[in-house]
């Protein structure tokens, strides 16, 4: 509040002729200090009485009011020690035109030696007159509530005086009225217009857009009031006229940047209009400054992604103005700009296609400019499709495993690729595919996002081919005697083999029964294969029928057709030998794959047609007992009915006498049969059947 005072009683202090005069006076509005340069005198040459007995020179009036009571003291120092300023004081609550003698009065301040003057604590003087060496008075008691006038002279005459501004000093335990320092008046610090200068001691600057500019003052009072109430504003065009408060621009101003401005602010007792403090002014002076501002066209870049035709343009970042304290509107087109219409609400996410937007550059100070803003998209993405093949490892679910880094689907350098199972996914960057390098899938589809440095993307489709196995049809099983050895062919074509055998060839010899595999090598891709080569299956004799000297040989097994031996070197398709003659023989069968021939031993037993079992010993019998050591020998004799009539077993030692229930059969002719498994490894069963007659004596 101090630095606002001295300000205010600065300006003050630079008042005009009209302020030379007691009716004229210009308030002290508190005991803040004084700097003055009186020239010349009033309209009316006062009678001031006392010391001053030669009329005023050049001279200035001031009005003092009392806010509290106590003593009062002042300093008054001109600037050079040749000024010779006199003083005098009337009052309390003295009339102008009618004053009276001064109660403090000084004329005796000596030239060049010591020109300050004034009230102070220790003089015992009330009055010095001219030629006096006394230059300082007795302080004064005052009242709250009493007014004074003080009158100030730079006399020059014929000593040698000089005129030179004064500086004033209040002092004492007194103090001076002012509505602006009483926050009972004033609760609110007064705002000053503008801004500060460069030089904080020229006047604060107010931002006007063009010069000259058409400019109304009251659009300044709200702002400079500041809520204070019973306080007014004038504006005015010279420093005295706002002292005075004479002159006010009432209507808006055609204004320029090279003229100094004054507001005038002073407070208006709403219940007193006649109170001392209504006289109380505050100035404060102000220029105008030219604040128009140039917004700068621009060109953004948005990613047109994956050919959409449309970008999401940051309209807000990009730089029209590089100032601060401005607003910025964004509207699609300059009409709508002009009109204030259509303003674009989302100026950070506006989703356009290339083109133009208008942006509206405006500062608080009202002053405003248009910049252009292109549209454009950053350079396309360049993308391809691109189809991956890779070789399956599960033949059952018919799947591979691809690198995803290896499809080819950019040519451009700097980017970043991400890769989605599904278009939608690509496009909202959803279900991202984090193993992409061993991405386990059949036949399908998959989607990269490729992104440039400037986010920018585009999306390329990437077909996923499961390479099927190919193997071999010329490979197959097969069947060869066990004891045979044979050779296998994976067939032409392939790029490689591998036998598990160890052999890289296409043909591999000498194997025998047993399974084997090739790997067989097409391209990058390998399909293990296998073949069996299998034994033939031997035949089995299952039964040989002996009848008298013709053997049928019963096979089954192998494969057919059969042949047939009795040595192993004459060979015959039929399975029947005729006179065979009696006794241990060997019959051989091979089958289609001429393997080594199985054989057997038989016996084609004596041939016994007729006994006459009489006891003479000569063929009374039928004897087998040489078949005991074969298996399951059985020995059965039939009537011609086909009835059995007796069977030989190890009870009888496998012989027949002709007898039936220990009774003699009648003479006759009968059959029998011997069956028996012979003592080889398939126990093959031997039939033999012949007949009999048996003559039995009566």
């Amino acid at each position: 509040m101090k630095k606002t005072l001295l300000f205010i009683l600065f300006c003050i202090s630079q008042s005009f002729y009209s302020q030379a005069d007691c009716s004229t006076a210009l308030a002290v509005c508190g005991n803040s200090s004084i700097t003055y340069s009186p020239t010349g005198i009033g309209l009316v040459n006062e009678s001031l009485g006392g010391c001053l007995i030669t009329g005023e020179h050049n001279s200035i009036w001031y009005k003092l009011t009392i806010a509290t009571s106590g003593t009062l003291t002042f300093d008054l120092v001109p600037t050079n020690s040749d000024a010779d300023y006199d003083w005098a004081i009337y009052g309390p609550n003295a009339v102008c035109g009618s004053l009276g003698s001064p109660i403090r009065c000084n004329a005796a301040t000596v030239i060049g030696v010591g020109a300050s003057t004034g009230l102070d604590m220790t003089s015992t003087i009330i009055s010095a007159a001219g030629g006096s060496t006394t230059p300082y008075c007795q302080y004064m008691d005052v009242v709250a509530g009493q007014t004074y006038y003080l009158y100030i002279d730079n006399w020059v005459g014929a000593g040698g005086s000089t005129t030179a501004p004064f500086s004033l000093t209040w002092g004492g335990t007194a103090t001076l009225a002012s509505p602006f320092t009483n926050p009972a008046l004033q609760p609110n610090p007064f705002v000053p217009p503008g801004i500060p200068a460069a030089n904080p001691n020229d006047p604060r600057e107010i931002l006007i857009c063009t010069s000259p500019a058409l400019f109304d003052f009251s659009t300044l009072t709200a702002g400079i009031l500041n809520g204070n109430p019973n306080f007014t504003i004038s504006y005015h065009t010279s420093q005295n006229d706002a002292l005075s408060g004479t002159s006010p621009i009432t209507a808006p101003l055609v204004v320029n940047t090279t003229t100094t401005y004054y507001y005038s602010i002073h407070y208006q007792d709403p219940a007193n209009p006649n109170n001392a403090l209504n006289s109380c002014r505050q100035i404060g002076a102000f220029k105008f400054k030219l604040g128009n501002i140039t917004a700068n066209d621009v060109t953004i870049y948005a990613c047109n992604n994956n050919k959409k035709g449309q970008g999401i343009f940051n309209l807000v970042g990009a730089n029209v103005f590089t100032g601060s304290n401005v607003t910025i509107t964004y509207y699609p087109t300059l009409a709508n700009l002009n009109a204030g219409t259509g303003q674009i609400a989302n100026p950070s996410q506006y989703l356009s296609a290339e083109g133009t937007v208008y942006a509206h550059v405006q500062t608080t100070d009202g002053c405003s400019d248009n910049a252009v803003i292109t549209l454009l998209f950053y350079p396309e993405v360049v993308v391809n499709d691109a189809t991956l093949r890779a070789c399956t490892f599960d033949f059952n679910l018919k799947t591979a495993s691809f690198d995803l880094t290896n499809a080819v689907v950019t040519a451009q350098s700097g980017i970043t690729k991400k890769y989605y199972p599904s278009l939608t996914d690509a496009t909202n960057g959803t279900n991202i595919i984090s193993n992409f390098t061993t991405y386990i899938s059949p036949n399908a589809v998959v989607y990269v996002k490729v992104i440039d440095g400037n986010g920018c993307y585009g999306i390329a489709k990437i077909n996923l081919e499961v390479i099927p196995p190919v193997y071999s049809q010329t490979l197959k099983d097969k069947t060869i005697c066990i004891e045979d050895r044979t050779t296998l062919d994976a067939g032409a074509g392939f790029d490689g083999y591998e036998w598990s055998t160890g052999a890289t060839t296409q043909i591999i010899s000498d194997v025998g029964v047993g399974t084997y595999w090739v790997r067989l090598k097409t391209g990058d891709c390998i399909a293990q294969q296998s073949v069996k080569v299998h034994s033939s299956e031997q035949p089995v004799i299952t039964s040989v029928d002996i009848s008298n000297t013709t053997v049928t040989v019963n096979v089954n097994g192998g494969t057919a057709p059969y042949q047939y031996s009795m040595d192993a070197i004459a060979w015959q398709n039929s399975n029947v030998f005729t006179n065979v003659k009696r006794g241990d023989h060997k019959i051989y069968v091979k089958d289609a794959y001429d393997c080594e021939p199985i054989e057997i031993g038989i016996v084609v037993p004596n041939l016994v047609n007729v006994i006459t079992p009489n006891g003479d010993g000569i063929n009374d019998i039928i004897d087998y007992s040489a078949l005991a050591n074969k298996q399951n020998l059985i020995f059965n004799v039939f009537d011609r009915y086909g009835n059995k009539i007796f069977q030989a077993d190890k009870m009888n030692n496998y012989k027949w006498d002709g007898t039936a229930g220990n009774k003699k059969v009648p003479t006759g002719n009968y059959w029998y049969s011997v069956s028996w498994n012979e003592n080889d490894k398939k126990g093959t069963l031997i039939k033999y059947s012949g007949w009999v007659l048996v003559k039995n004596r009566e």
